[in-house]
């Protein structure tokens, strides 16, 4: 399973920012960010125990934006 690396924060001064990766086998992104362990917010969504909740800029939608365009774009 090969993972296509869509970016990185563009704003992190360290390097080792949020990232996103789309698997494109089973065509679902993974998140790579900041781990969210506020017990306010948490308490707030509905987490199985299976699951985790990361966190990510806002500005980082535009890689999720770029796929949905290559997508769209007409086979030549």
């Amino acid at each position: 399973m090969a993972l296509r690396k869509l970016g990185k924060d563009p704003e992190s001064p360290s390097g080792g920012s949020p990232t996103i990766y789309l698997d494109e086998e089973k065509d679902s992104y993974l998140v790579q960010g900041w781990k969210v362990e506020d017990d306010e917010r948490l308490g707030q969504m509905d987490i199985p125990g299976h699951e985790s909740v990361v966190e990510i800029p806002r500005r980082m939608v535009q890689f999720f934006l770029e796929v949905k365009k290559d997508d769209e774009a007409p086979d030549v």
